[in-house]
């Protein structure tokens, strides 16, 4: 072997070295800039069930309006929270939407009988415990345990 072989053999070695380190460098940028884009959606969706939250709360100031307009948005971007610890958090939300919707109909539908005010009671303590329970969960980065 010549040394014109052999240099022309170490120039290809180390070009293809530095073409292999130029494509680890890229790949490495790509899945920091993946991971970036991950926690920004996170982050996004955070303040997206935080607002829901905040829905339920306004919920007793604004005639359970706030509350329809929070599952509504739970239930539209429940696909972007799968597999990630906010889908407790939405699943609890929507759960804790219908048991309102529920004690507050039969309250309703039995304030003649004189027992509507018991069901009322029970149900706006139950939606403060469900919303207190899941927004300490949400500012604590974990999921809410049923």
């Amino acid at each position: 072997m010549s040394w014109v072989q052999v240099a022309l053999s170490v120039i290809k070695r180390i070009f293809e070295v530095n073409v292999i380190e130029k494509i680890n460098r890229q790949v490495v940028m790509n899945e920091r800039s993946t991971d970036q884009t991950d926690i920004e959606r996170l982050h996004s969706l955070k303040r997206l069930t935080t607002a829901v939250y905040l829905c339920q709360v306004l919920a007793f100031a604004f005639a359970g309006l706030p509350l329809l307009v929070g599952v509504a948005i739970n239930f539209m971007k429940q696909d972007k929270v799968r597999g990630t610890f906010l889908e407790s958090h939405f699943d609890w939300q929507i759960k804790t939407a219908w048991i309102a919707l529920a004690g507050f109909a039969l309250s309703g539908l039995t304030f003649e009988l004189g027992i509507g005010i018991f069901i009322l009671i029970a149900t706006v303590v139950l939606m403060v415990y469900r919303v207190v329970i899941g927004w300490n969960a949400l500012a604590s980065d974990r999921p809410v345990k049923e």
